[in-house]
């Protein structure tokens, strides 16, 4: 029980690796606050955690808009009195080169990876100043460190997101509270899934593509991610500080032979 009776809210956790920690964090005995923009979704996720004999509640919202993110956590802090773990993963892709890309499509990228992950932690983070305590998770991506093709709004928003955990975790160090990012590498989510089936011709053509760059050979599952997640949540982690931590095949830091 390594989260007991923490109070945890993960945005986009209505499904892929949202819902894998939404679930793994409520069996070690966590609160959770599910978020999503997607009730379906979100419902279904605290339905599963129930079934297991979890804690966890829905609630509503969309991380890109102030009142929204404002609201979700009013009724938050209301309900539990404390927001101890935030997990800052709600995020969309985006491809094409910038030649390619649309603006429309650009800015919603970056609403959603960047403006998303400001707004929730600027609404977060006076409940845990006041408490002087807190752990803050933030989405990147090993793309923050590599070039990949046709990715350029989705690495950009993965960079900006490292560069601010960072800045982070300078300025609220002092209120004892730590800001870390988790570099996932490909995960096969049900969205990559449904990207591979309607953007190739042969998805297992791609698929050995993208196994080829990781010097594991397999992609990833959410239930890694939410493992690296897990452990940035609890004090196991309390030297950690403005850290990157890589769960990715080794595609960052190795190239086959």
């Amino acid at each position: 029980m390594r989260l007991l009776d923490k109070v945890v809210l993960i945005t986009g956790s209505g499904s892929g690796i949202g819902r894998a920690t939404a679930e793994l964090f409520a069996k070690e005995g966590a609160i959770v606050i599910v978020n999503d923009v997607d009730e379906r979704n979100g419902q279904q996720t605290v339905e599963r955690i129930a079934s297991h004999g979890g804690q966890a509640v829905f609630i509503q919202g969309d991380v890109t808009q102030p009142d929204s993110v404002d609201l979700l956590i009013k009724q938050a802090i209301e309900r539990f009195g404390r927001i101890d773990v935030l997990f800052n993963n709600a995020g969309i892709s985006g491809v094409g080169a910038i030649h390619e890309i649309e603006p429309d499509a650009w800015d919603r990228v970056m609403n959603v990876n960047i403006r998303g992950v400001y707004l929730t932690s600027k609404y977060v983070l006076p409940h845990m100043m006041e408490r002087h305590s807190g752990s803050i998770i933030n989405m990147s991506s090993c793309i923050a460190e590599i070039g990949l093709a046709r990715r350029a709004s989705y690495s950009a928003t993965k960079g900006a997101v490292l560069a601010l955990t960072k800045s982070m975790q300078v300025d609220y160090a002092k209120y004892n509270i730590r800001v870390n990012a988790l570099l996932p590498g490909t995960i096969m989510t049900p969205f990559v899934e449904n990207y591979l089936k309607t953007s190739y011709d042969d998805p297992e053509v791609a698929i050995a593509s993208i196994k080829s760059r990781q010097l594991s050979g397999e992609l990833g599952t959410p239930g890694d991610v939410a493992q690296a997640a897990l452990f940035l949540a609890s004090d196991e982690s309390k030297f950690m500080m403005g850290s990157p931590l890589y769960i990715d095949g080794g595609v960052t830091f190795g190239k086959n032979a």
